[in-house]
């Protein structure tokens, strides 16, 4: 456990100049603290181990050399599951995000982010573990809840194949019924939950419980 009056952080990115960048603007914000940079999730790795304190809070890139992100990911919730992770990359597809998501990723920000934001998901992973940006929305009300009383079973089921790779058409064929009737469990669950995107979607199904993080 952190017994430092600092929140620790460590990064991994393979471009040198905006992980130097991140680090020293991360530095900048008062109670943050840099103590680990990699060139890749690897790295990255074995430098936690040579630490005397694991990082409060892990600054994942996507695509990286030798190990990527999402398998850093999963490796670090197998040996280090306090470590709250955001991942920060320039993909925004929506498979993306739900990948890291459900692979236990706390926050999802853009590189293109502005750094008061950037700041802001720091202190809200680290405060409350978990940010919520335009690409990862929910409802607080519902998901704080985890009221699924006026979701159907079949809703449910269809919300549990919203965290998966595939495609509408694809999950229409898993659950035995027509595209039309996925796209009217989408719509009402939009209209239920108070979102307006798959990723919204499958961010309810995680933090509700109904799909498990990390697996």
């Amino acid at each position: 456990m952190n017994t430092t009056d600092k929140i620790l952080v460590g990064i991994a990115d393979d471009h040198t100049l905006l992980r130097r960048g991140l680090a020293d603007l991360i530095d900048s914000f008062g109670p943050f603290k840099v103590i680990a940079e990699a060139n890749n999730g690897k790295e990255l790795i074995a430098s936690f181990h040579q630490l005397p304190l694991a990082p409060d809070i892990c600054i994942l890139d996507i695509n990286m050399p030798e190990l990527d992100g999402y398998n850093t990911l999963l490796q670090m919730r197998q040996l280090w599951p306090e470590i709250k992770v955001l991942a920060l990359s320039m993909y925004n597809s929506e498979f993306t995000i739900i990948r890291m998501l459900r692979a236990g990723a706390n926050g999802y920000l853009l590189k293109n982010c502005h750094p008061n934001q950037f700041k802001t998901a720091l202190e809200h992973i680290y405060e409350f573990g978990f940010y919520e940006s335009e690409l990862t929305e929910r409802n607080n009300q519902h998901i704080a809840g985890n009221n699924t009383a006026t979701i159907t079973p079949k809703e449910l089921e269809f919300l549990s194949w919203c965290c998966s790779e595939l495609v509408y058409k694809e999950i229409a064929d898993k659950m035995g019924i027509s595209p039309r009737t996925v796209e009217d469990y989408r719509d009402n669950l939009f209209r239920k939950l108070k979102v307006n995107t798959r990723t919204g979607l499958a961010m309810y199904a995680i933090k509700a419980g109904i799909v498990m993080a990390g697996m």
